[in-house]
């Protein structure tokens, strides 16, 4: 006798529905994602500002206002400034000030922020920024009034001056270290000191020094040597800032889509699955840090041929430094060095504003800095103040070091 077998039952209807786009964009900015952190910090860096403009100036919240406001009109744009220039249809050279001054204040950050991501990613410190943007400097400034060529062969060769010496700054402690496992953190910090004094002898001494100059400060470099100014009108933002740019997008795709980027990643992460890969460490080590002082050296070119044209003592400030915090802001990825850059640019541009117009110190900026980058660095107490929600597969903050032991 045949039986038959029952048909299976339907499956019932899900209930679930998918949740609509407002809804996903209203669960993202409440969870502790990387955007979200950074977003926070950056308001909780004004807000212990806001708390120290009037413990320590004595003014009120309004005065506050007013400080805030002034940074904001020298770093992005004056409302009145553009409100004259589109009334009357001048001015636009001073309603566009304020953005060009931060494009010039970010330019050496992102060239020197992009050299220290790219040692980060791969597992070294290079603490040498402040070094190697001095020897860029002593470089592009030796060649840019050495020669007397046209502007279309001097310029490019004042550009490879500027990375060929901070390269060099660089191949030092990754020779050392590949060779005789010397850390790269003690090296390339007592370099900084040797390119430092290095350029203390050299601007009083011939050739470097101003010839019938007392003070400490060198040859200027001549037009033919300059970077070009994208815009008339007085303002300073250059073809540094596009060279900057390019680097951004130079550096994405050598470490996302090249095979040496993706060596560098792989010794970076996990330095043992990288030996039994086949992979040179050692060589991987010395072309790193060969890298990242070329692009730390165009950071010193980029100030000396854009908008310096000479040396003097100390030269550089503190970009080297600066850089760290950047590329720590910026989770050591290319379009995060460039947000970050921007944000310091702006810091940068619109404390100098604040301080003229409101007497608020400049030093502010710098204690802001600091505040934003601690709170990205400890994406825990911000979700902890915010009371945001974890995250589901969200990166923490990694930096890819073997430390003092490795």
């Amino acid at each position: 006798m045949s039986t038959t077998e029952a048909p299976a039952p339907a499956p019932a209807p899900s209930t679930s529905r998918q949740p609509g786009r407002a809804e996903r964009i209203a669960r993202r900015v409440t969870e502790a994602n990387l955007a979200v952190v950074t977003v926070l910090a950056v308001v909780l860096g004004l807000f212990v500002g806001a708390i120290l403009i009037v413990v320590t100036t004595g003014q009120s919240f309004g005065g506050v206002g007013r400080a805030y406001g002034a940074l904001f009109a020298g770093s992005i744009f004056s409302p009145s400034a553009v409100g004259h220039a589109i009334s009357t249809g001048h001015g636009w050279s001073a309603a566009f000030t304020p953005l060009s001054e931060t494009f010039v204040a970010a330019t050496p950050l992102i060239f020197a922020g992009l050299g220290v991501a790219v040692g980060f990613s791969t597992g070294v410190f290079n603490i040498g920024g402040q070094g190697q943007v001095i020897a860029g400097a002593i470089c592009a400034t030796y060649v840019g009034f050495g020669v007397d060529l046209p502007v279309w062969i001097h310029l490019p060769l004042v550009v490879a001056a500027g990375a060929a010496g901070g390269a060099v700054a660089g191949f030092i402690p990754g020779l050392l270290k590949a060779r005789t496992g010397a850390h790269e953190v003690i090296v390339t910090i007592m370099l900084n000191y040797v390119f430092l004094y290095l350029l203390s002898y050299l601007l009083v001494t011939a050739p470097l020094q101003q010839p019938g100059q007392s003070n400490s400060i060198s040859r200027t470099v001549p037009q033919s040597g300059r970077l070009p100014h994208l815009f008339s009108g007085g303002l300073r933002v250059n073809g540094g800032f596009l060279l900057a740019l390019a680097a951004v997008a130079g550096v994405w795709w050598l470490m996302q889509r090249s095979t040496l980027g993706f060596r560098f990643r792989v010794i970076g992460s996990n330095p043992l699955a990288g030996r039994a890969a086949g992979m040179d460490a050692k060589m991987a080590t010395i072309l790193v840090l060969t890298l990242s002082g070329a692009l730390v050296g165009l950071a010193g070119m980029s100030t000396l041929a854009g908008t310096d044209f000479f040396l003097s003592t100390g030269y550089g400030g503190a970009n080297g430094f600066n850089a760290i915090t950047v590329a720590l802001l910026g989770r050591n990825k290319p379009q995060g060095v460039l947000l970050g850059a921007l944000l310091f640019g702006a810091l940068t541009a619109g404390g100098r504003y604040m301080q003229a117009h409101t007497g608020v110190p400049f030093d502010l900026t710098a204690v802001i800095q600091a505040v934003i980058v601690f709170f990205v660095a400890t994406p825990a107490l911000v979700q902890e103040i915010f009371r945001l929600r974890s995250a589901p597969g969200e990166k923490k903050i990694l930096l890819f070091t073997k430390g003092w032991a490795g």
